[in-house]
């Protein structure tokens, strides 16, 4: 694994209605490093600052202050179009991320041609509906036999899975997954996890996961980073992080932040 970080947010600072009395603080002072290959799992109270860290990286706004570099290329002043192409995402809705008026295989060819010109040649090639039949039975959903389906004719928890194969099909640098499975059923969004796992393994992919669920965070990925107004107040990898429970982890938050978890969803979970 090299020495270089394939994520590296310094000192991020951004404040929402600065100024006035709805002023909000959402990230302080905010630095951390992912290692190329790292998976972490973020966790954290409301409003603790997990999905504004994932958007400030996507460049969803631009931060007030400190630096955001992938794979040493400094993107704190890019656009959010132009960090697209180091950047996959899955968000919370599964209607985000796909066309639902288009059919699965060209879903994916849009995928597929990201970031290259398109000329009058869009057809798609018998060799990339084999490439895709190939990506599609790794899921393990049928979606192979349904290629030419348009995509809202499908379940949430296939259009998150095929918002997956389409976010990693280009081997992004970086990839962010907000919370991704929370609108799915349990059963589903095991699945979806599942599913999330074996890509992110397979294609050796650096990513963040932001979930409310603390079996999840402590279950998936090697690291977890717990967030508390704004900062990294907890930061585990490797054995310790591999023995924590829900209840360790709730034990921790009380001891770091002097303050209650009281996330309902990620006690219920």
């Amino acid at each position: 694994m090299s020495d270089k970080p394939m994520l590296s947010l310094k000192n991020v600072t951004k404040a929402f209605y600065p100024g006035t009395v709805n002023e909000k603080i959402a990230l302080n002072d905010l630095s951390i490093d992912l290692a190329p290959g790292d998976f972490v799992t973020v966790i954290g109270g409301n409003g603790a600052g997990k999905s504004t860290m994932l958007n400030a990286t996507a460049g969803v706004f631009h931060i007030d202050r400190g630096s955001i570099m992938i794979d040493s290329v400094d993107i704190t002043k890019l656009p959010e179009h132009k960090r697209a192409k180091y950047i996959g995402r899955v968000f919370q809705d599964p209607m985000t991320g796909t066309a639902s008026n288009m059919q699965i295989e060209e879903n994916l060819a849009l995928a597929a041609r990201r970031g290259k010109l398109r000329g009058l040649g869009w057809s798609i090639t018998a060799a990339e509906r084999k490439e895709f039949r190939e990506l599609l039975s790794v899921l393990g959903l049928g979606l192979e036999d349904r290629m030419t389906a348009k995509v809202g004719l499908l379940s949430g928890g296939q259009r998150q899975a095929l918002t997956l194969l389409m976010a990693t099909l280009k081997k992004p640098k970086l990839l962010l997954l907000d919370e991704h499975t929370a609108a799915l059923d349990p059963k589903t969004a095991a699945k979806v996890l599942e599913i999330s796992d074996k890509l992110i393994a397979e294609n050796d992919l650096t990513a963040l996961m932001v979930t409310h669920n603390m079996k999840d965070a402590i279950a998936h990925g090697n690291r977890l980073i717990m967030m508390h107004e704004g900062r990294i107040i907890l930061d585990v990898s490797g054995k310790e992080k591999q023995e924590l429970t829900v209840e360790a982890l709730i034990e921790k938050f009380s001891q770091t932040s002097g303050e209650t978890f009281a996330s309902d969803r990620a006690l219920l979970n």
